[in-house]
């Protein structure tokens, strides 16, 4: 099945997001299952509430940017969920400050789980304050970064 690039769904869509209140940070098509999945943020959150009110907003455009082309989908609106690793700058952007766990495919420094604070991200490297030092992790070595979900 023949589905509309991410960036044209996500582009179509930000006006109505921005109408809800929302950010719609990603758009994923699964082939297996055709499902489209629409993932939202908002600085307070999202809740079941706002996920229903996006998805109603978003019914009506979906059906005419056609994104499958004609082919029949299942439509799904999610928050990100906290547990979603981070994989563009603005996820980055969005915990800034934050605790999060920086997980490497080979150790650096004799580990390969660092966490720290989220102190920055130039795009190339990940910039944590780890044990009250300034640490570096470039993204190329990087398995995972979350956030830290202590309870």
């Amino acid at each position: 099945m023949k589905v509309k690039p991410e960036e044209e769904i996500l582009s179509f869509l930000a006006p109505v997001a921005a109408e809800v209140g929302v950010e719609l940070a990603e758009a994923k098509f699964d082939q297996r299952t055709r499902t489209l999945t629409l993932y939202i943020d908002r600085e307070e959150g999202i809740d079941l509430v706002t996920c229903e009110k996006f998805h109603r907003a978003v019914d009506g455009p979906l059906d005419e940017l056609d994104p499958t082309y004609g082919e029949s989908y299942t439509l799904n609106c999610s928050s990100l969920g906290l547990d979603r690793p981070f994989r563009t700058a603005r996820d980055f952007a969005r915990r800034m400050g934050e605790k999060v766990e920086v997980r490497l495919y080979a150790p650096i420094g004799g580990k390969k789980v660092h966490e720290g604070v989220l102190k920055g991200f130039d795009g190339t490297t990940v910039f944590l304050e780890e044990d009250g030092a300034e640490k570096e992790y470039p993204f190329s070595s990087c398995a995972k970064v979350s956030l830290v979900i202590e309870v």
